[in-house]
């Protein structure tokens, strides 16, 4: 079922990506929802099992470190209150498959700090309550998930009555539409078998638009100012880079029990970036070490070691020097969906007085906002952002990465905030997630930042300087659609202040002068523009003519941001 429901929902990511309601080019909520179910598909082929509750469980693992975007993330609620309910069933019911599906919602709403309905979680509370109710009177499972398709495909008819904004546009909800797909998978594969998933089904859904850096799939590395540019090579201390799984059920092995602390204790004598995540059967492993031989004896006292990957990190560096690089990424081979690893260098679990008070992480994309965030003391820089979500692993492992006694999180992307929310959830350390739903926002609350004031208080600074700013975004129409009373024509380029479609013409001067005027019309000190990849350099001088003589009060800043989908970003302080 899950493999037919993760191939039905592949191969309509694209027409999902089409539902979200604004008409630009970064439209992803299938392709999110795509790669975290196959996230969850690639953890379930590893470690298949014949019990229905030690699936949901892989499953659910799976899909919670894979999650991307705010459909990724309710999608891994949905199937972790699921896995919650059949834990220990070998087999079930249609009375508890049914209780299954209302244990998943009630976990997805409990993770939603203001859920709306008419959404994917509209979709998935209906057909539970449908299948609840029908169960007691039926028992026979397909049947039972003939109803909640049929019950979701209504509710999903609906969701432009209860979110006046679909109605609007003319579209239903996206999110809804890719758990319509997921069920509808569930049912061709009860009704007809099992259905190959395609390895090729492990990549992202073909997009229109080039996403940043070539990859629908984010990576994580460090800004380009790190340590990498500056470091000895001799002084990278813990130089093997290995990652492998430890197969508790498999191998000559001791009797003792596996416990995770004192694993990682042990890790970290000759070690540090270790992540350790076990479950009954599997263990994953990642550290950086000095000593691989002493970390390979210690895991084999528990069981068969598996997909064993060592990188030598100092040549990495000599390599990367003599490129006149900053940053070598590094593959994580074991992952159904690639992604690299922070290479930051700290020490695991130092003592709280070698620790660095602070730590910040910031999601952006373009070498220029990165440079950006980076001149402002963010220790760790995601690539990603629109088109390009990073993951929950990938927060986790960057959160890991930094030795620091707290730290802040800067999504830049209304779409991440939910994932770093998860992320934080996940971990033991002291993380505040800042709800920055822009690059200028994260801007801003990274200027407010004091190292020598208390966490509390400069949760309030930055938080007051992400309201403090109005954000102008511009990038064109990738489908005809009335917004607001607004008449848009694919192809035409259109100027978004915070999340309001303001302006569209065919224009993208015009475009972008009509979004500044509305921007600057309760005055302002500063405008800041930040030039995106695909910025013509004869439109921003222009543009800074025009802003000099039609609001000569103003003081405009120009950096050159290299972000993708957006022409221009602007702040307005």
């Amino acid at each position: 079922m899950v493999l037919a429901g993760a191939e039905r929902l592949h191969e309509q990511a694209d027409h999902v990506n089409s539902l979200n309601v604004f008409p630009v080019p970064d439209g992803d909520t299938g392709t999110n929802m795509n790669l975290t179910m196959t996230a969850g598909v690639g953890e379930l082929k590893a470690k298949s099992s014949p019990s229905i509750g030690k699936c949901a469980e892989v499953l659910s693992k799976g899909l919670l470190m894979g999650a991307r975007g705010n459909s990724g993330v309710i999608l891994s609620q949905l199937f972790r209150g699921f896995s919650r309910a059949v834990a220990g069933l070998d087999e079930v019911d249609a009375a508890q498959f049914a209780g299954a599906l209302q244990s998943g919602v009630d976990t997805a709403y409990k993770a939603v700090v203001k859920p709306v309905e008419g959404t994917i979680l509209t979709v998935a509370k209906e057909a539970a309550k449908h299948a609840v109710s029908h169960a007691r009177r039926h028992p026979d499972v397909i049947e039972l998930m003939r109803e909640v398709c049929g019950k979701a495909q209504e509710a999903l008819a609906r969701t432009p009555e209860q979110l006046p904004v679909l109605k609007q546009v003319g579209v239903v909800d996206s999110g809804g539409q890719g758990l319509v797909y997921i069920y509808e998978g569930f049912m061709k594969a009860l009704e007809q078998g099992a259905v190959p998933f395609a390895a090729e089904h492990a990549a992202p859904a073909e997009r229109s638009v080039k996403p940043a850096e070539d990859s629908a799939v984010p990576d994580i590395r460090v800004s380009r100012q790190s340590a990498q540019s500056k470091l000895a090579t001799e002084d990278i201390e813990f130089l093997y880079d290995m990652e492998f799984f430890i197969n508790l059920k498999l191998g000559n092995f001791s009797s003792k029990p596996f416990d995770e602390q004192h694993f990682r204790k042990a890790l970290a004598k000759n070690g540090d970036s270790i992540i350790v995540i076990a479950d009954d059967e599997i263990v994953k492993v990642h550290v950086h070490s000095k000593a691989p031989g002493d970390v390979l004896t210690q895991a084999l006292q528990f069981g068969e070691l598996t997909k064993i990957n060592i990188l030598n990190m100092r040549e990495q560096h000599r390599d990367l020097l003599a490129d006149g690089g900053d940053v070598a990424p590094m593959p994580e081979l074991y992952a159904a969906i690639s992604s690299e690893p922070a290479r930051v260098e700290v020490s695991a679990e130092p003592p709280a007085e070698e620790m660095a008070p602070y730590g910040i992480i910031a999601v952006a994309s373009g070498k220029g906002i990165t440079d950006i965030f980076t001149s402002l003391g963010v220790d760790i820089v995601l690539t990603g952002g629109q088109t390009m979500n990073p993951s929950t692993e990938d927060f986790v492992k960057a959160i890991d990465s930094i030795a620091a006694q707290h730290l802040f999180l800067l999504p830049n992307n209304s779409n991440i905030i939910l994932t770093a929310q998860q992320a934080k959830d996940l971990t033991d350390r002291n993380v505040t997630v800042i709800p920055s739903k822009t690059i200028p926002q994260g801007i801003a609350a990274a200027i407010a930042f004091q190292e020598d004031e208390m966490p509390e208080a400069n949760e309030e600074a930055m938080s007051q300087a992400i309201a403090s700013v109005q954000t102008g975004q511009v990038t064109y129409a990738v489908r005809d659609t009335n917004f607001d009373d607004l008449e848009i024509k694919a192809g035409n380029y259109i100027g978004i202040h915070n999340s309001k479609i303001v302006a569209a013409t065919e224009s993208i001067t015009e475009t972008c002068k009509r979004l500044l005027d509305h921007l600057l019309e309760g005055g302002a000190e500063i405008v800041t523009v930040l030039t995106g990849e695909d910025a013509d350099e004869a439109v921003t001088e222009e543009l800074v003519q025009w802003l000099h003589e039609a609001h000569p009060d103003v003081e405009v800043e120009m950096h050159e941001g290299g972000q993708p989908v957006y022409h221009f970003l602007f702040s307005v302080e």
